[in-house]
């Protein structure tokens, strides 16, 4: 699946929310039941600056395509990241590179994050897309 589709993928599964209260809420769920990083991973040079709460990138180059795994300290905050990364996981360098994470904007998830959330949020999607440059891309 192409990056356009997973986009839309991911707004017709936010979308339905009846407010930003619900949608944090499955955020917060589905943060609850992604994996942890290992405790080896957990290192400064994984860390994405900017963030309240400590968030690590952990990202990956397997058969050409770009693998990514998250992890922090804050619910919230890994909620949103692993949004952010199975969105790109699984993608070309090249689509990494070119494909902004807009659609948390589209679904009202941007605009509720406080300044810092939001600060890590674009220093996250920033990383995200420098790797899938330096990949090839």
């Amino acid at each position: 699946m192409d990056l356009a589709a997973r986009r839309a993928q991911l707004i017709a599964e936010l979308e339905p929310f009846g407010d930003h209260h619900e949608r944090f809420q499955y955020v917060i769920d589905r943060a609850k039941s992604a994996p942890a990083l290992a405790a080896e991973l957990k290192l400064d040079a994984f860390l994405v600056e900017g963030c309240t709460s400590n968030l690590w990138l952990v990202p990956a180059l397997e058969a050409g395509r770009c693998r990514f795994r998250c992890d922090a300290d804050s619910l919230i905050t890994k909620g949103v990241a692993t949004l952010v990364c199975e969105f790109y996981d699984g993608a070309s360098p090249a689509e990494v590179a070119a494909t902004d994470a807009d659609f948390l904007a589209a679904v009202g998830i941007t605009q509720h994050l406080s300044p810092n959330r939001r600060n890590g949020l674009t220093n996250l999607v920033a990383k995200i897309r420098a790797f899938g440059r330096a990949a090839g891309g």
